[in-house]
């Protein structure tokens, strides 16, 4: 062996390749003992951290946005109706005979709807239908049930669901009219009376389904409005409860009134006040079959 040789020495980590000594991680001299070298301590950007809570945030608003339309939308009819379940009185309060009827079977095989039955003072197919106010109950509308029982007339004054003793949890528009489409199916179907014998009489909100009702059902000749209620959209926009949500999109409550009563042919009487007998008189000689 030359004299300027040195041994080569096996199983050092001289013999190891560079790459594998790159690969073992460094000690740093004071770092406590067990603690993981530097270089193998996961590090997070704080960029990364604040986009996710971004994220979650903005996930947490819709969320919350999304629950307030869907409780405004399911509770949105409280807005325009005040339904009642205490009946404050009867026909018999005011003198009246009267027949409690019950109509408007649903899939149950239960009637839905509730109402007295007032007949007329002598025999007579003149008839008329009160669709009630959207406060209270069809207790509130026995003054006009009284008034017109005196111009000879049978009188169908019943509850819509969600008022009085009818069935449903609450009303809405959609129902009304078509608790209103049933009622006169009712006089038409169970008590034999032609529909041009029928005249509609609305109270308040019962003004747009009086109006509806006759839009469709154009047999019938008269109609009679006291104190027309409708047209909400406007001015249910400035409840302060209706400029959390997107109100347009969601509102579905309405009861128009003016434009399909500006495009209804049906005869009507208008009131802001209960009628006097000789305008109920006149206005139904004119335009209800004897």
């Amino acid at each position: 062996m030359p004299a300027n040789s040195k041994p080569e020495r096996t199983g050092s980590a001289a013999t190891k390749p560079a790459k594998a000594r790159r690969m073992q991680p460094r000690y740093h001299p004071g770092a406590p003992p067990g603690s993981a070298p530097a270089e193998m301590i996961p590090l997070v950007e704080l960029g990364w951290i604040l986009k996710a809570l971004a994220v979650v945030f903005l996930a947490a608003f819709l969320c919350a946005y999304a629950t307030i339309c869907i409780i405004f939308s399911r509770t949105q009819w409280q807005l325009v109706l005040h339904p009642s379940r205490s009946l404050a009185g009867t026909p018999a309060s005011f003198q009246l005979p009267f027949i409690p009827v019950q109509f408007g079977v649903d899939r149950s095989g239960l009637p839905q709807l509730t109402g007295w039955w007032i007949p007329a003072q002598s025999q007579t197919l003149r008839s008329a239908l009160i669709l009630h106010s959207g406060d209270g109950s069809s207790a509130d509308a026995l003054p006009v049930a009284r008034l017109l029982h005196q111009q000879n007339l049978n009188v169908l004054l019943f509850d819509y669901r969600g008022y009085g003793r009818s069935g449903g949890l609450h009303p809405t528009e959609t129902t009304m009219e078509a608790d209103a489409e049933t009622a006169l199916g009712y006089l038409t179907s169970a008590r034999f009376i032609p529909p041009s014998s029928i005249v509609v009489y609305g109270l308040g909100l019962g003004a747009s389904l009086a109006v509806h009702l006759c839009a469709k059902n154009p047999a019938l000749p008269a109609l009679i409005l006291q104190s027309p209620d409708g047209d909400l959209t406007e001015r249910v926009r400035r409840d302060p409860r209706a400029k959390l949500v997107p109100f347009r999109q969601i509102f579905n409550e309405p009861f128009p009134l003016s434009d399909p009563l500006h495009h209804l042919s049906t005869p009507r009487l208008i009131l802001n006040h209960p009628p006097s007998p000789a305008e109920l008189s006149g206005f139904l000689s004119a335009h209800l079959r004897p």
